[in-house]
């Protein structure tokens, strides 16, 4: 992904040439140390992350397991994801490491010794961003002698996913702890915050809070703790994200999603379908996204089952064999935003840490914050949490509102944030999971749906013995070429949880 053009890029900044509608993020490392400052790597950083996050594996991986998309009955592509086998994201893991982080310690390094203190924040905010998924992603991964080829360290240890989390917190607090007054970024090569060095403290901010909530069901959380950090304020106050505006109708600069069904690959059109979990509940409850989210065939909104791909039956006794039934597909503009840190996120963690301190009111208030987020990035009008609306705020028990919260943050990350969708269903356990057996009355299950709840997939029950993926393997390579002592032997399956993935269900 990154080994041609870097010198075209190189040469545009060199020349003086506009940073702002550059999008590839190739580059060769072999010219790492001919970099004159870090204005060439903050937007090849950033365009990695947003690639990354939204691109082929977790785009689509998380996709098809927050149960969005479906494989079409028709096509290939993805069938393995539904049928729960090992994935190892070594993509993901080699552009996060050896590509963004590494070009995010250069940025750090070069600011050191430049006194830059703008392009510290921005490069260390980002960091401890990518490394929280890379962690939350695999578990125990190497870090704290991760990234040190140029001191010799070939084979860095596995650390333990809480001790990264606690170093995380360590340096999101010593970051807070510097004084930014003076600090200045580069708005032509800031692609996120545009130089708005008081938007990427506020972004720290945030990453604290993830980071914190993200321990919900681990012994050590404090609720207490983390309501004071948030009355103590200085949140986002809208998304952190790669807007859709510096990307092109051209090859290698669109949204990423947008770039894999461009110049015939059509790898949306023709893998991807309506998952019926998702497109059941937005129809059920008339959510105004659906037709955002979803395109509808002349016959109307269908989705499939989950992992149901070899079907030979006609499920809802139309006539129509399931693999005849046109399904609602998913397309994705050139230009939508890629939310690293999306305003919906934050509030929703808000109100999530509101709901457990029994302070309903401001619960309540943050919910529908977050929900008006999540329809202002559709284009649309909040109808569900007014008078009536199926996303009314309902005061209840502390369970009973994360679920409410839950819930919608399940639709409000659809199409923007997959991965986050998948992590975040670990963490609550929301959607709760229907135990029904598609494939042995499929009539029956197409009557009795469980609207609102996930189903395991038809191809993938037998292999997690009835369970849902919970991370992706270890890439090969990484195991392979790692000869420390305590590298970990290889995930069994994809069902294995990380370390605070605690909280009882599938």
């Amino acid at each position: 992904m990154r080994n041609y053009i870097y010198t075209a890029f190189l040469s545009l900044l060199l020349m003086g040439g506009c940073t702002d509608k550059w999008l590839d993020i190739n580059k060769d490392p072999n010219y790492l140390s001919e970099l004159p400052n870090s204005n060439t790597l903050v937007p090849i950083s950033q365009v990695s992350i947003a690639n990354t996050i939204m691109g082929w594996e977790m785009g689509f991986t998380g996709g098809y397991w927050s149960q969005y998309m479906a494989q079409n009955y028709n096509a290939s592509q993805f069938k393995f994801l539904e049928e729960y086998l090992e994935t190892e994201f070594s993509t993901t893991y080699q552009e996060l490491t050896a590509g963004t982080l590494n070009d995010l310690k250069s940025i750090r390094k070069i600011a050191e010794e430049g006194e830059d203190a703008g392009s510290y924040l921005l490069a260390e905010a980002l960091s401890i961003y990518v490394w929280q998924i890379m962690t939350d992603t695999w578990g125990d991964i190497p870090y704290f002698n991760a990234l040190k080829g140029d001191e010799g360290i070939f084979s860095p240890e596995f650390d333990k996913g809480q001790d990264i989390y606690t170093d995380l917190l360590a340096r999101v607090d010593a970051l807070l702890a510097k004084d930014f007054s003076e600090a200045a970024i580069n708005p032509k090569v800031d692609f996120i915050m545009a130089g708005d060095v008081a938007k990427w403290i506020q972004f720290t901010k945030s990453l604290k809070l993830k980071l914190m909530l993200r321990l919900s069901e681990t012994p050590g959380y404090n609720n207490a703790q983390v309501l004071a950090f948030v009355n103590a304020g200085g949140l986002l106050t809208e998304s952190a994200q790669i807007s859709g505006s510096i990307f092109e109708d051209k090859d290698a600069k669109r949204h990423p999603m947008a770039e894999f069904e461009a110049g015939g690959a059509d790898y949306l059109k023709t893998n991807v379908i309506a998952s019926k979990t998702f497109l059941d509940y937005l129809k059920l409850n008339n959510d105004p996204r659906l037709n955002s989210i979803y395109i509808a065939p002349a016959t109307g909104h269908q989705g499939a089952f989950q992992g149901d791909f070899d079907s030979d039956e006609d499920s809802d006794s139309d006539g129509t064999l399931d693999e005849k039934e046109a399904y609602s597909t998913m397309a994705f503009a050139y230009n939508m935003d890629i939310p690293l840190i999306s305003l919906w996120e934050i509030e929703f963690y808000q109100a999530e840490v509101y709901a457990r301190a029994g302070d309903h009111s401001n619960a309540k208030l943050h919910y529908e914050n977050a929900v008006n987020a999540s329809m202002d990035a559709h284009g649309l009008a909040n109808t569900i949490t007014t008078d009536g609306g199926y996303a009314q705020w309902v005061n209840g028990t502390v369970e009973e509102e994360i679920e409410q919260i839950a819930m919608q943050k399940w639709v409000a990350y659809a199409k923007y944030q997959h991965w986050e969708a998948f992590l975040e269903r670990n963490r609550t356990k929301y959607p709760s999971v229907n135990e029904i057996n598609i494939a042995t009355d499929r009539s029956a299950a197409f009557l009795g749906f469980p609207v609102g709840q996930f189903t395991i997939s038809v191809k993938g029950r037998a292999k997690l013995q009835g369970n849902l993926p919970a991370s992706p393997i270890y890439p090969n390579a990484v195991l392979t070429r790692n000869t420390s002592p305590n590298k970990p032997s290889q995930k069994d399956n994809v069902g294995q949880k990380v370390w605070w993935n605690l909280k009882a269900g599938k």
